[in-house]
């Protein structure tokens, strides 16, 4: 099967009336059995009884749930019982059933791409990157298809695989499966979902990165991230994604997000490269990945790799940490921007330097603390993520979790039917 891909355009300003608006799609909420399921990943092992009152579910819709989700292999109780000895019948607890299932992620970056398993508690069980031997679709799609199987086979310890989910970074349609515009790699209007569901056999999910990052938060990082959060992505792409009551924003045109081309001003070099968009100064065009290497070979710091600036900012050489901290002010202020727009509870910055040199995490708190009208506690406010050392595993398998987790009784192939 062959791809038709065709390079992205820059478009022209044309006027759009509001009826050529298409329409939003469906929010996902969970289910009841989705809310079951989350409370017990939170909190188990958990009683059924704790579960009705954090779910706010009656005790028997607790019961009907819990039974199907452990006839599915999804819930299991505790060996553990809870409860005083010899008063009545013990409560037994009820945790993720995580020795049957799991699920595959694949991340596809602009150099390489990620493959891994994750368990249903959210764990890292393996991990395989690669680089890509060109950026045709067919092809990277075809590479992820052989490579999934192998990695399955090693460390899936006879688990059934659930679902593919797969995550990029630029403008992703969830409801369609499609990679709609992804400009490093030159695609547009990709079928992933189509494709890799009929290499691979599986039920797949895709979605953009941030948005599955942002997801895996919500569910498997701090507390704090449930109410609101704003996920800020810098790599070889930046992007963002915002989440309010468990609910993901995704635009009607599926471009929420989209802040690679925030002008800068007169924070930015306006550097020797401009930016793809043909301006100077735009957010991506002075932080991302490509952006940093080039700066590094301005200053005499000749490194073959993003990587390898980033080994040497890790063991001190000046130069690669001066670049980091520079990042991380520019970082703060396209942050500080964030902020004041959404006012979330929380900005979780998805940024090597921030999660791994504390220094970087401290100036951009203080950029946010300088430039935010709404921040008024950056350190509470502003975290690095929760995955930093796993990001593209996680990003991947978060986008089939996060389908699992908010309709645990939907038509999962590799799930026994309830009756």
């Amino acid at each position: 099967m062959s791809l038709s891909v065709s390079a992205p355009a820059r478009r022209g300003r044309t006027s759009v009336r509001r009826s050529d608006i298409p329409a939003a799609g469906p929010v996902r909420r969970l289910s009841g059995a989705g809310s079951v399921l989350s409370a017990i990943l939170d909190h188990g092992p958990v009683a059924r009884s704790t579960v009705a009152r954090l779910t706010g579910l009656s005790p028997a819709s607790v019961t009907g749930h819990t039974g199907r989700l452990m006839a599915r292999g999804l819930v299991r109780e505790s060996e553990e019982s809870t409860g005083p000895k010899g008063l009545g019948r013990p409560h037994i607890p009820l945790e993720i059933d995580t020795g049957r299932h799991v699920v595959a992620g694949a991340h596809i970056a602009v150099a390489h791409s990620t493959v891994s398993l994750m368990d249903l508690r959210g764990r890292i069980l393996a991990e395989d990157r690669q680089p890509h031997r060109g950026t045709d679709a067919q092809r990277i799609l075809d590479d992820l298809a052989t490579r999934l199987p192998r990695l399955v086979t090693a460390h899936a310890a006879g688990r059934a695989v659930l679902a593919l989910g797969v995550a990029t970074g630029h403008r992703v349609d969830p409801e369609a499966g499609v990679v709609i515009e992804h400009p490093q790699l030159g695609w547009r209007d990709v079928p992933v979902r189509d494709v890799l569901a009929a290499a691979t056999g599986l039920q797949v999910q895709v979605d953009s990165h941030a948005r599955a990052l942002a997801r895996a938060e919500q569910m498997l990082g701090e507390a704090t991230t449930r109410a609101s959060t704003v996920l800020l992505f810098v790599g070889a792409v930046v992007d963002a994604a915002f989440a309010t009551a468990g609910a993901m924003h995704l635009g009607p045109r599926s471009g929420a997000g989209s802040v690679a081309h925030l002008p800068l001003g007169s924070a930015g070099s306006g550097g020797a490269e401009p930016c793809s968009c043909g301006r100077r100064g735009c957010l991506q065009s002075e932080v991302s990945e490509r952006a940093m290497v080039r700066q590094a070979a301005e200053q005499g710091l000749l490194v073959g790799s993003f990587t390898e600036l980033l080994e040497r900012a890790l063991v001190g050489e000046a130069r690669a940490v001066a670049l980091f901290r520079r990042r991380a002010r520019l970082v703060g202020q396209a942050a500080a921007l964030l902020l004041d727009m959404f006012d979330p509870e929380v900005l979780v910055v998805v940024e090597p330097g921030a999660g791994r040199l504390p220094q970087c995490l401290a100036d951009l708190r203080t950029e946010v603390a300088e430039r935010s009208w709404v921040c008024d506690d950056p350190e509470r406010a502003v975290v690095p993520s929760s995955f930093t050392g796993s990001v593209l595993a996680t990003a991947g398998g978060a986008v089939a979790l996060g389908a699992l987790y908010a309709d645990p009784l939907g038509p999962w192939p590799a799930l026994p039917a309830v009756s």
